[in-house]
């Protein structure tokens, strides 16, 4: 349906039910795809380094007393709260994610959990968060607007949330450099669909304005944040880490599992250096 929904509404237990479904496959999604994230841990850090600062200068952590990182990932935005002396909560779908948050930001408590649904003060004790961050975390919910419900509900009145999603034109992000491998696919996958739960699932600011609205979120301000995506490590000339990126996405890696069992080892690595 459009933008606002359709003329129907389902019924709660049929909305119930597609939120569990969804979850379900999301969770399942970031199972496989959790690996490359933590093995990469240090490139996507590198790369994603402009959206990292632009989150934490619109959160103003400074002040913070009680941060909750919403799909935490690794633990970026983790250790930057811990930095500043705040306590930090991190919540991901990805047991793999959390450990390795886990493990880089010890001072932190990191649960596996679903932030649409979850009673996330239960999960992590204590008082109401008064920052909410995420990093390219908030894009993946069924229902935004209940998921931005639920996340509200775990903070004090006055809280702030900062976070940083992909708008729309930069689809590409996503794809670029991999027009070797995707040529080579029998059934080439459709775009990524704006508004649809995925990476760009808040990629329209109208539909974030509405969502955050809609959520009782107040004051909301979208502001464009451009940074390049720098692949290049330790003087590198990046080739090989935009590959290790690309090959960790969802589409990189229905990529991979088509087309290397049926090229083999030796054509699966001729590809890549094509």
């Amino acid at each position: 349906p459009a933008v606002g929904g359709s003329a129907v509404c389902p019924s709660e237990g049929g909305v119930a039910t597609l939120a569990r479904m969804a979850n379900e496959a999301m969770r399942a999604n970031w199972a496989t795809g959790a690996e490359g994230w933590v093995r990469n841990e240090r490139i996507f850090d590198a790369v994603l380094s402009a959206f990292t600062a632009a989150v934490l200068g619109a959160a103003d952590l400074g002040s913070a007393r009680r941060v909750l990182d919403v799909g935490c990932g690794t633990g970026t935005l983790l250790d930057a709260a811990v930095a500043v002396g705040a306590e930090a909560v991190g919540v991901d779908i990805s047991p793999a994610m959390v450990e390795a948050a886990s493990r880089r930001v010890p001072a932190a408590t990191v649960v596996t959990a679903d932030a649409q649904t979850a009673a996330l003060l239960a999960a992590a004790a204590g008082a109401p968060f008064d920052r909410v961050v995420s990093r390219f975390g908030v894009m993946f919910f069924v229902r935004p607007e209940a998921a931005f419900v639920n996340i509200r509900s775990a903070t004090e009145p006055g809280a702030r949330i900062a976070f940083v999603c992909w708008r729309e034109g930069e689809a590409n992000m996503f794809s670029l450099g991999l027009r070797a491998l995707t040529a080579r696919l029998a059934d080439p996958s459709a775009p990524l669909m704006p508004g649809a739960p995925g990476p760009m699932g808040l990629a329209n600011a109208d539909r974030i304005r509405e969502v955050l609205t809609v959520a009782g979120w107040s004051d909301v301000t979208i502001e464009p944040a451009d940074g390049l995506c720098d692949y290049s490590i330790d003087g590198s000339d990046g080739v090989e880490e935009r590959l290790a990126v690309a090959l960790s996405t969802t589409v990189g890696r229905a990529v991979r599992a088509e087309i290397e069992p049926r090229l083999g080892p030796d054509g699966w690595q001729a590809v890549l250096d094509e």
